[in-house]
């Protein structure tokens, strides 16, 4: 018999469903077609032909039609992915250090005792809020400006995981703010975007996404050290062993990738395995479906399955493919991520035993405790009862709550029609259609 939450989950999928009318194909699937589809030149569609396109449009607000994962192909997307590369480069230890200093910073500030409990993905927001704000103005992020990001970037995510509304004035603040500093970011801007465009390029790409991304893929990987304490004991002994950490780092996107669904539209006609995806096609990956197979006890973490293998010969893709738009901070984000592990380990041991699933819509909870003043033993034992009794009871109420939420904003969503109200009146490149007049 299911369990309330998994009722509401399979509740939620039926919604889903029931409201998108999109003709849908789910890979990976029976044939194993998965890579050959997903590298496909034309499987690059991003939103025009898909009612799915209004809901990712819908939390991604304000901008989607400058976001960089949602711009079509074309002078535009050249411009803007030139100039996320350019914010994003640097030398590697600089980029190792300013993750180390931000993360330093934030830890003492707002875990000044022996031992706290937390969300770590609260806990990580405002390192990655001062990190980017870093390499976008290449100058230290002010408070005001971390309070206005992070707002922003939880108000995105608490959306996407359905566990509250939008908040629409809470983003125009942070748009305010940046529309105020744009003649200060010291990097050129994509030429061919407006200033209001360029705003928006900012806030969606570096203030949304980047934080948002890096926070939960923080939490993940503390989490999964938490409960693994003899991994963590480990990358805690020796900080400087970076393929032991790359190892777990893998294992860890594999089991809890960033993205459980990615939509693109077939912009031509794909011959693959004998059959035909027709243009127009609406094809959704499915990261965690794919990351399942190809491996022996695929549920079970355990990071010396890399031992010998290379994640470039494996079900392996948190950051895509290069044959198809891979992630932009591919090669910041690990580099970033072991460098804010090793200021945490530096100062806490870790313990969680809350659930872990990929969605983690309770923002990991975990009780750090300071490694030079550890608390007894019975008082971790005792945390860790009293969160798996928390983390029981309010799977209960959440499960209801993002089954309303959810199916309100994707109603609303469709109602709305962002994605595709702006395809009616623009092409691909952002430009107003004309259409003649009768």
């Amino acid at each position: 018999m299911l369990s309330l939450p998994e009722l509401v989950v399979s509740l939620r999928v039926k919604v889903f469903e029931a409201v998108n009318r999109d003709q849908v194909i789910t890979l990976p699937d029976s044939d194993g077609r998965f890579l050959e589809v997903y590298s496909h030149p034309a499987a690059n569609g991003r939103s025009r032909g898909a009612e799915l396109s209004d809901l990712f449009w819908y939390w991604l607000s304000p901008g989607p039609e400058v976001h960089q994962e949602h711009l079509e192909a074309g002078p535009r997307y050249d411009d803007v992915a030139r100039t996320t590369l350019r914010v994003l480069a640097g030398p590697s230890e600089k980029l190792f250090q300013t993750a180390a200093r931000c993360t330093a910073a934030v830890l003492d500030a707002a875990v000044p005792g022996g031992t706290a409990l937390v969300r770590l993905r609260d806990l990580m927001m405002p390192v990655w809020a001062d990190y980017f704000y870093e390499l976008v103005f290449r100058e230290p992020c002010p408070p005001e400006a971390r309070k206005l990001i992070v707002g922003h970037a939880d108000d995105v995510v608490t959306a996407l995981k359905c566990t509250g509304l939008r908040h629409p004035r809470r983003r125009a603040k942070l748009t305010r703010y940046l529309a105020r500093r744009l003649p200060d970011v010291p990097h050129e801007l994509p030429a061919s975007l407006s200033r209001e465009e360029q705003v928006h390029y900012l806030q969606g790409t570096f203030f949304n996404t980047a934080v948002v991304q890096m926070s939960e893929g923080m939490a993940h990987l503390l989490l999964v050290l938490a409960q693994h304490p003899g991994v963590q004991q480990r990358l805690a002994d020796d900080p400087a062993d970076e393929r032991y950490f790359a190892q777990v780092l893998d294992e860890t996107l594999r089991l809890f990738p960033l993205f459980g669904i990615a939509h693109r539209i077939a912009t031509d006609d794909i011959e693959v395995g004998g059959s035909t995806l027709p243009e127009g096609s609406v094809l959704c990956f499915s990261y965690p479906g794919y990351h399942s197979t190809g491996y022996q006890d695929p549920e079970t973490f355990d990071p010396s399955r890399w031992d010998g293998r290379s994640a470039r010969d494996a079900h392996h893709i948190p950051f895509g493919v290069a044959a198809n738009r891979p992630c932009p901070a591919w090669r910041v984000s690990p580099l970033a991520m072991r460098a804010a592990t090793t200021e945490v380990l530096r100062r806490f041991r870790l313990d969680s035993t809350v659930s872990h699933t990929r969605p983690l819509p309770h923002r990991a909870p975990c009780l750090l405790s300071r490694r030079t003043a550890p608390p007894p033993t019975r008082w971790i034992r005792a945390a860790g009862v009293f969160l798996r009794w928390r983390d029981h009871t309010e799977s209960l109420w959440r499960s209801v709550v993002q089954l309303v939420l959810g199916t309100w904003m994707v109603l609303d969503a469709r109602h709305r029609r962002l994605a595709g109200r702006y395809f009616d009146t623009h092409d691909t490149q952002g430009c107003p259609v004309h259409r003649a007049s009768h």
